[in-house]
């Protein structure tokens, strides 16, 4: 069984790793958002946006710097439990694979790994992403018929109140779960993988204890560029079907999306925002792995391992059901010191 110190490591490093990752790339983000959702141009008519440069000058312009961070707060609230859970598992699949416990994985290995848990949260990105998208997209609609242009939502909440409301309940929420799954699981195994695949060259064998940040660092941001090569016309496709209008759908499904974009744009039309998207994947990724691995974690895991030898030795509790619980007392608290805070 995992000691307590590596499942409570594996989730505040991810927790940590994730506010990092989100700081340094939620403005790409909102411009690939933006790219990707706004309406196909009437015939003889230039887009919305004419690029990447283009969306950044129109939103500074029209919603000033914060226009740039519009709807964050749907994954600040979550990037605790996505990135917590995301490398918990990976963590977990990591014991289970090993020969014997501190051995190295391969990068096969690695590769499972993160495919596994790409699965997990692909349940909390669902949502998070629908909510996140509704709030980025909403300005970049104009007058087309999706719903960001004929509903304004106040915030993260408000979008939460009216699809809980009007698009079906709780199942309104997971609106492009196929093509989150699509996108999260082999997205993650090339992530993960990539990473070891890196930190190995680098190292020149499996042992890569001994590496520094400034390998940490490439070695994470070429992983998440990985990450998005691999799998962004998936990601266009969840864009325009969680924007799309519940009422009048221009979708019926993942496939219907995939082949009307294909037929109306071209492969050109697949990877709208990418440039954002790969420019916000290398920082953000280096950040998220260099704040999971150096340096203050290394403390605070022997911190957390002696506690839970310590509890182990007095034989109270399981030490996994502690870590968990632990870790959801504190995010809850934090969720709500957030909230009061918002509300004063």
């Amino acid at each position: 069984m995992p000691r307590m110190g590596e499942v409570v490591k594996d989730l505040t490093a991810g927790t940590v790793g994730g506010a990092a990752q989100l700081v340094c790339g939620h403005p790409f983000d909102t411009i690939k958002v933006k790219l990707q959702s706004q309406p196909n141009p009437l015939p003889g008519q230039p887009p919305k946006f004419s690029g990447a440069i283009d969306a950044v000058k129109q939103t500074l312009a029209a919603e000033g710097a914060g226009g740039l961070y519009k709807g964050m707060g749907a994954p600040l609230a979550t990037v605790a439990a996505f990135n917590a859970v995301l490398f918990a598992v990976r963590g977990q699949m990591e014991t289970l694979l090993r020969s014997q416990p501190g051995a190295p994985l391969t990068v096969g290995q690695q590769v499972i790994c993160g495919a596994g848990a790409g699965v997990a949260v692909s349940f909390l990105a669902c949502p998070t992403e629908l909510i996140k998208c509704r709030l980025q997209a909403q300005s970049a609609m104009g007058d087309s018929g999706s719903v960001g242009a004929t509903v304004k939502y106040g915030g993260p909440l408000d979008v939460a109140k009216q699809v809980l409301r009007s698009e079906g309940g709780t199942r309104g929420l997971f609106k492009g779960l196929v093509p989150t799954m699509a996108r999260e699981i082999p997205g993650n195994a090339a992530l993960f993988g990539a990473y070891e695949a890196l930190k190995q060259f680098f190292a020149g064998g499996q042992d890569t204890s001994g590496l520094g940040r400034g390998s940490l660092i490439v070695a994470g941001g070429l992983a998440g560029a990985a990450f998005w090569a691999s799998v962004y016309p998936t990601d266009v496709v969840k864009s325009v079907i969680q924007v799309d209008d519940y009422k009048n759908p221009k979708f019926s499904g993942s496939i219907d999306a995939f082949r009307k974009i294909l037929a109306s744009e071209g492969v050109k039309g697949l990877y709208r925002g990418f440039g954002p998207a790969m420019a916000r994947s290398v920082p953000a990724n280096a950040a998220c792995f260099l704040a999971y691995e150096k340096p203050f974690f290394s403390t605070l895991n022997l911190w957390f391992e002696t506690l839970a030898d310590g509890l182990h030795l007095m034989d109270v509790v399981d030490a996994n059901h502690t870590a968990v619980t632990l870790y959801i007392y504190l995010l809850g608290w934090a969720m709500g010191w957030r909230k009061m805070t918002e509300d004063k």
